[in-house]
């Protein structure tokens, strides 16, 4: 069974940074892309960033590229999005993702899902 298990959120002023994590179980890690997305209320889920299988490969939105950043730890089964020169409009939840089939692309498709983190940007 996998599991995504994000943390890192929190509230910051806009023109700041934070880092998320997420925490990977349940399968070989290292076989599969890895991506972020974020919600807001009332607005689809969009895709943030996603990483290659091998982390050879990274995909950004418009909005992100520049401020933001994914990587990952294979020996660590951990996921990572650092996050700079904030904005009010990254205010959302972000959730981690994980395709199902093996050796994808950063642009998934992606099938699972964690429980999502609140990032906060104060102007």
């Amino acid at each position: 069974q996998v599991q995504l298990v994000e943390s890192g959120g929190g509230l910051v002023q806009s023109g700041g940074a934070l880092r998320l994590s997420c925490a990977a179980s349940g399968r070989t890690f290292s076989n599969y892309a890895m991506g972020w997305f974020r919600q807001t209320p009332g607005k689809e889920r969009e895709f943030v960033t996603g990483i290659s299988w091998s982390g050879g490969s990274t995909s950004y939105a418009d909005s992100v590229k520049g401020r933001f950043t994914i990587s990952r730890d294979n020996a660590k089964n951990m996921v990572y999005l650092q996050m700079s020169n904030l904005k009010p409009e990254d205010t959302a939840v972000y959730y981690c993702a994980t395709t199902r089939s093996h050796y994808s692309g950063p642009g998934g498709p992606y099938t699972y899902w964690g429980q999502g983190t609140q990032v906060t940007v104060s102007s």
